[in-house]
């Protein structure tokens, strides 16, 4: 259940450059296709007000399919978790299937499962997320499930226990395999303040240390109404939701506000190199980080479509030059580290054995020296462009991820109407400011170069065995 964007190991890998490229192979990138300048999306129709204990709500009313989503966002994630205390978000996105007043243990799968439905729950350092898709007759069920945890959630020292062991044995899973420990090494390379560089799985110790009473103050002010979002997508009858959402959540009682976050950070990302020895990855693999401004920003924006045409999947420049052309390279993945506050733009590559990494990393910085120069062309941008079409479009076909969507802009911006105007900025977005951007941050010294070699293959292994054959 826990996002595994900021640990992926090499599974994690191979599906997101998957998913990546089947985005870009779907783009059709005809210079005399222009859908961008005459296909114009429907805004979705949407209906927001705030109980009286601060639970702030989103109706999007959709009858395409006779299925309902319910999404409910908490604004807390790892960038809330102070230092000796780290892990609690994600500990409690498996708390919060423990039990609660009137669900037993495990029964809340029980109950979405047996009505047809699906349903799940993510952690990333921005927020704690759980969603439910079911029939539309289902729709009761789903919102009694979410309020009864919010209201009483069952934190006792025997769940704290057995969550505690579940989470350490993720996070062994994790480190168990190839590159399994990359992105926690990688974070507080790019990243000096503790709530944006520490991992989101958190420390075992920290959790070895965590006590009934730590873990019920951060339900208790973290998993209040007023510091979450509920978003109702799909086929319902919008005055009987209103009903049941007062039914099921209005008598909640809201909580002090969280204490307040810094999230700043210097331009200077933390450390320039560092050299990691994996004893379980198979040959030598490499990241390149750097730190970039917040999400939704112009800059931001213009980084994130330069990462798509550099890098982006298998229509992307350095997938055809690394992956397909030389075949130098085996996996190729490159995204941005999305946060409300400074966030992080990545590329992770796994050459092929006995490959010159440097000569890996020369073609990489010459692209970017070639975009900050010359900026996209205009086919690359036409691509793009039909690229985003065809995403937004896709993705507003599922009521869950509408959901979802509309959640995001609520917690984060306060407007969950910019879904509605997103797809618009990024379609404005020019090759100017996209060569500029990547010029500003992408093309400096001001980056991160982790090395990942195997055990006995590092620097510091090569000068002991140097010592000993003297």
């Amino acid at each position: 259940m826990n996002n595994k964007i900021l640990k992926i190991a090499a599974s994690g890998l191979i599906s997101l450059s998957l998913i990546t490229g089947a985005f870009a192979q779907q783009s059709n990138t005809s210079k005399d296709n222009k859908m961008s300048t005459t296909f114009k999306l429907q805004p979705l129709k949407l209906e927001q007000y705030t109980l009286d204990n601060g639970l702030r709500v989103v109706l999007n009313k959709d009858d395409s399919a006779p299925v309902v989503s319910v999404a409910v966002y908490y604004d807390v994630g790892s960038r809330n978790e102070r230092e000796g205390r780290t892990g609690f978000a994600h500990l409690f996105e498996h708390m919060m299937f423990q039990g609660s007043e009137n669900v037993k243990k495990a029964e809340h799968f029980q109950y979405v499962s047996n009505a047809g439905g699906t349903m799940n729950g993510t952690t990333n350092t921005e927020r704690t997320n759980y969603f439910e898709a079911l029939p539309a007759n289902q729709l009761p069920l789903g919102l009694w499930l979410e309020s009864d945890r919010m209201r009483s959630l069952a934190v006792t020292e025997e769940n704290l226990t057995n969550q505690r062991n579940a989470v350490q044995e993720e996070k062994r899973l994790g480190e168990n395999q190839p590159f399994g420990q990359v992105f926690d090494q990688l974070m507080p390379m790019i990243y000096k303040n503790f709530a944006n560089s520490h991992s989101v799985i958190g420390s075992m110790a920290d959790l070895d240390a965590a006590t009934v009473k730590d873990v019920q103050d951060f339900f208790r002010i973290n998993y209040a109404p007023n510091n979450a979002v509920l978003v109702i997508s799909g086929a319902f009858e919008p005055n009987e939701a209103k009903e049941l959402v007062k039914k099921y959540f209005g008598t909640i009682p809201k909580q002090p506000k969280p204490p307040a976050l810094d999230v700043s950070e210097p331009k200077e990302v933390a450390a320039n190199y560092k050299e990691f020895e994996d004893k379980l990855a198979p040959f030598p693999a490499f990241v390149l980080g750097w730190k970039i401004p917040q999400r939704r920003t112009a800059e931001y924006n213009a980084l994130d479509l330069a990462g798509r045409i550099i890098s982006g999947g298998e229509s992307s420049r350095l997938y055809q030059k690394l992956v397909k052309g030389d075949e130098s390279v085996l996996q190729l993945v490159s995204f941005t580290d999305e946060r409300r506050g400074p966030s992080g733009f990545l590329i992770f590559a796994i050459p092929k054995p006995g490959k010159d990494l440097s000569k890996i990393r020369q073609v990489i910085m010459n692209e970017i020296k070639d975009m900050a120069t010359n900026g996209p062309t205009a086919e690359e941008m036409q691509k793009l462009h039909n690229q985003l079409l065809n995403d937004t479009v896709r993705s507003r076909q599922s009521s869950l991820s509408r959901a979802q969507s509309i959640a995001e802009y609520t917690l984060y911006d306060g407007d969950p109407t910019l879904i509605n105007s997103e797809l618009d900025e990024l379609l404005k977005v020019t090759p100017a400011q996209i060569k500029d951007a990547v010029n500003k941050y992408l093309n400096t010294e001001n980056r991160v170069l982790l090395d990942i070699v195997p055990a006995g293959k590092g620097k510091g292994a090569t000068k002991e065995k140097k010592s000993e054959g003297k």
